[in-house]
């Protein structure tokens, strides 16, 4: 083990030792479900803006989002748009009625006027689905990032690093709960917004603070010259792929409002006001950091050799930070990539415990309380139920994200949208705006939204038949996550939200107005008044 690679370790480690210290410090305040769940409802706006950052922030949108434009130019740069804009639709309509008329989870606004056990069953479903793509985001680039900092290509490696990344998000959650997993998220945005700023300053004094001689540079180290400044390099080759990019908006502008794992965040502060400045100091936030993958995404296409890049683009950042601090080789250039290495591991660990946590609350508190034990689950059952879920559920997701390596962890964000935009988004703003939805209602577009979602993407390329020639051999090669050779699409897009969010509302008035359960006017009024007000959002929903 080399200089450069020893500090990278130790960096690792002191990282995990603090977030391991906070999740010790977090466990002695954790005291009843409310502090478990929602961190005793205790953190400022500030703060939660911070850990929402933090949530956001993920490796998809430091790793992909800097290789998708790295690789794509003007078009990888569409993510970023796309995951900012997002933030609009989430905070005019979901954040402040979402905290107000709510409890822990999603399922509670959903069923607060309806038949708690099948709304909760499909809700808690789609929040486990939709967590468990996110997941895989994050373990695929644990995996690229750790095996690049240790100079292996080692399959086993990286398998042995995403099991250990799956193993720390498991401690996080069952032992640091809520608190200690905001705790770590707002760490982590620190750290992050700090690395990137450091880098970011560092490229565009490379070339004299001139934004557009770095965009010239970009284009014409790419080797596709203008166009890879103008829209079209991925996603205007053909009528497919211009749909397939609208599809890919669709999802990213809607997704946001639907994520549990951001739901579940407007539950930790103490009023209505704190949950919209949250949304607003996260908005800022995170508006800076996608300015920021601008810089980082076309200064690696500018700088970084496109030959040490790995096909899913996923190492730019770390190695743009290695050649702007100088180069392989560099005390510099190994002090950068192994901060910026570390500070994307921070960000992994902080985003996977979120989710898993997320997840694991909702199987403890909408499955095992409300369905199975019809809410009369004591809270430490309740808990118990919820630490041994996250470990399921971790379980699960290393078992996926190890085939799915191959996959920019980018892209698979944006299925995870997709699905929270196709089941989840449809059921809260007609729970919310309509007073005629219902039980049916609720679990067809849920049901629909998920399942149409998740089977287009089975038979879209990104599961089978899409290739992709390697940069340094020339071969032809699978881009998809079955080996070339296997091709069982018939759906042309990659991403499916241009037919499954659409479907998701239709089903969801289908279902209402073929229903023929009585009408819960009285009971809509009811949740206007609390979605308003918060009168009661914290009392439990027996009824």
């Amino acid at each position: 083990m080399d200089g450069s690679q020893i500090l990278t370790t130790v960096l690792f480690l002191a990282v995990v030792a603090v977030t391991i210290g906070i999740t010790f410090w977090a466990s002695r305040q954790t005291k009843s479900a409310a502090d478990y769940y929602a961190g005793g409802r205790g953190f400022s706006g500030f703060q939660n803006g911070l850990a929402i950052g933090g949530d956001y922030m993920s490796a998809a949108s430091f790793l992909g989002i800097s290789g998708a434009i790295a690789l794509s130019g003007y078009d990888g740069f569409l993510y970023s748009i796309g995951f900012l804009v997002a933030w609009l639709v989430a905070l005019l309509l979901v954040a402040e009625v979402l905290r107000n008329s709510g409890r822990y989870t999603m399922a509670d606004q959903l069923a607060y006027r309806m038949k708690q056990r099948p709304v909760r069953m499909a809700a808690a479903t789609s929040t486990v689905v939709v967590s468990i793509f996110y997941l895989l985001a994050q373990m695929v680039g644990a995996g690229a990032l750790v095996a690049l900092l240790l100079g292996v290509e080692d399959q086993a490696v990286k398998n042995i690093v995403i099991l250990l990344v799956g193993a720390l998000m498991i401690f996080y959650v069952t032992v640091g709960g809520m608190k200690g997993t905001t705790w770590v998220q707002i760490v982590k945005a620190v750290l992050l917004m700090t690395g990137s700023a450091l880098i970011v300053i560092l490229v565009l004094a490379q070339f004299g603070f001139n934004l557009s001689e770095l965009l010239g540079s970009a284009a014409d180290a790419s080797g596709k010259g203008d166009a890879f400044l103008q829209p079209g390099l991925k996603y205007g080759l053909s009528f497919t792929s211009e749909l397939d990019f609208v599809s890919l908006g669709l999802a990213l502008v809607l997704g946001t409002a639907g994520l549990p794992h951001i739901l579940i965040r407007f539950y930790t502060v103490p009023t209505s006001a704190d949950a919209r400045k949250s949304v607003l100091w996260a908005i800022g936030l995170i508006g800076v950091f996608y300015l920021f993958t601008l810089v980082l995404g076309f200064g690696a296409a500018a700088l970084v050799d496109p030959t040490t890049l790995d096909k899913a683009g996923n190492l730019a950042a770390p190695l743009l930070a290695q050649e702007v601090g100088g180069g392989e080789g560099s005390v510099g250039g190994a002090v950068l990539l192994a901060l910026i290495a570390a500070v994307a591991f921070a960000t992994i660990l902080a985003v996977v415990a979120g989710l898993t946590l997320t997840s694991s609350v909702s199987v403890a508190h909408d499955i095992y309380n409300s369905v199975i034990k019809r809410g009369k689950a004591t809270e430490k059952e309740e808990l118990k139920v919820s630490r041994w879920a996250a470990a399921g559920i971790g379980l699960v997701a290393i078992l996926l994200a190890i085939p799915a390596q191959s996959l920019n962890i980018a892209f698979l964000v944006a299925l995870a949208f997709a699905v929270a935009a196709s089941a989840n988004l449809p059921a809260i703003i007609y729970n919310m705006f309509w007073a005629r939805f219902n039980t049916r209602g609720a679990t067809w577009s849920i049901y629909g939204g998920l399942i149409s979602c998740v089977g287009l993407v089975f038979f879209s390329p990104v599961v089978s038949g899409k290739t992709a020639v390697d940069a340094v051999t020339g071969e032809t090669i699978s881009a998809s996550l079955f080996p070339l050779g296997v091709d069982f699409s018939w759906f042309p897009l990659e991403n499916p939200g241009i037919v499954s969010i659409p479907l998701g509302f239709f089903l969801g008035w289908l279902g209402t107005v073929t229903s023929k359960e009585p009408a819960t006017a009285e009971r809509y009024v009811e949740l206007e008044v609390r979605a308003l007000t918060g009168a009661g959002s914290e009392k439990a929903i027996t009824h």
